[in-house]
C-alpha cells in the first residue's frame, strides 16, 4: 500500500514555513530550504546498502531518519512533495558533468532533476548534484545569466544538447547535460542500480557528502578531504586527521544521524583504512 505524503514532517525537517501554492517563490523557496537542511551523500551506496526508491523508503531515509542521500532519493521526496503541492512536474534525465574538462568526455545517463511548469513558462530545479546542487530555481531560457542565493547559474544550447551551467571563480563550468526526455521510475531503478552496485561508479569507491548553508555558503566532503566553499570566495580546503573526525564532520556539519553500526561501516571502508 502506497503512504499519503506526511507533508507537515516534511516541512519541519526542512525548517519550511509559509504560504504552499504552486508559485515560482515557493518553488525556489522549497529548492533552497531543502538543499540547506537534507545533505547529498553516498554512504549507502559506499557501504553495499540497497538504495530503495519507493517514495516510502525515500521518506523514512531522508525525514524520519534524518540522513540525506543522492539525486535518485533527494529529486525523487521533491519530485513527491511539489506533485503533492500542485505543481506540474516531470522527472528529467541528465548526464552529471562536473567531473569532467571538456565536452568530448561522455558520461553515464544517471541522473534526475525536475522540470516544472508554472504559468507558460518552464523551471528546473534539482537539490541533487552535490556540490552544484540548485538552490533555486532555473528558467529554462538560452544564455541568462541566473542569481541562486549561492551561485550564479545559466543554460546553454550546443549541438542540440542543453547545458546547465555553474560559475567558479568566474569561469563558467558545464554542471549537467541533458535533452529535456524523461525519466520515469523504471529508468531510475536501472540507473540507480548501475550507481549504487557497479564497480565503476564513482559512489562506489569513495565517500561524498554535499550541503547548502545560510549566506551562500557551501560544504562538500570527499574522504579526508573537508571543504569550505563562500559565495563569490575561494574554496578553503582542509584536511580531517582521523576517521573519528570524520564521522562528527558527517554529523555536526552535514547534519546526519548516523548509527553506530554505519559509523562502524564507514570507518572499515577500505578507502578510508
Amino acid at each position: 500500500m502506497n503512504m499519503n505524503l506526511d507533508l507537515n514532517s516534511y516541512l519541519r525537517r526542512i525548517k519550511f514555513t509559509g504560504e504552499l501554492a504552486p508559485t515560482l517563490d515557493v518553488l525556489t523557496r522549497i529548492t533552497e530550504a531543502h538543499a540547506k537542511a537534507i545533505a547529498f551523500e553516498n554512504i549507502d551506496a559506499a557501504l553495499s546498502v540497497p538504495i530503495q526508491l519507493s517514495n516510502e523508503a525515500i521518506f523514512d531515509k531522508l525525514v524520519t531518519k534524518n540522513r540525506g542521500g543522492y539525486c535518485f532519493e533527494q529529486n525523487g521526496l521533491l519530485l513527491w512533495v511539489l506533485e503533492s503541492l500542485g505543481f506540474h512536474v516531470r522527472p528529467i534525465s541528465g548526464r552529471v558533468r562536473l567531473r569532467f574538462t571538456d565536452r568530448s568526455q561522455v558520461g553515464p545517463r544517471t541522473h534526475v532533476f525536475l522540470r516544472v511548469e508554472i504559468g507558460n513558462e518552464t523551471f528546473l530545479t534539482d537539490v541533487g548534484m552535490g556540490s552544484a546542487s540548485l538552490t533555486g530555481a532555473l528558467k529554462l531560457a538560452e544564455g541568462i545569466d541566473q542569481e541562486t542565493p549561492h551561485d550564479t547559474r545559466r543554460i546553454v544550447r550546443d549541438s542540440g544538447l542543453w547545458y546547465h551551467q555553474v560559475r567558479y571563480d568566474g569561469n563558467w563550468k558545464d554542471a549537467c547535460e541533458f535533452t529535456l526526455e524523461e525519466m520515469p521510475l523504471i529508468d531510475r531503478e536501472i540507473a540507480n542500480w548501475f550507481t549504487s552496485t557497479h564497480p565503476h561508479s564513482h559512489f562506489r569507491d569513495r565517500l561524498v557528502a554535499a550541503r547548502a548553508r545560510d549566506n551562500g555558503e557551501r560544504l562538500s566532503l570527499e574522504n579526508f578531504d573537508f571543504t569550505i566553499r563562500p559565495k563569490n570566495g575561494e574554496a578553503v580546503k582542509r584536511k580531517l586527521l582521523s576517521q573519528n573526525e570524520l564521522i562528527e564532520v558527517l554529523r555536526n556539519e552535514f547534519g546526519l544521524q548516523l548509527s553506530d553500526e554505519v559509523c562502524v561501516g564507514i570507518k572499515a571502508l577500505p578507502f578510508l583504512l
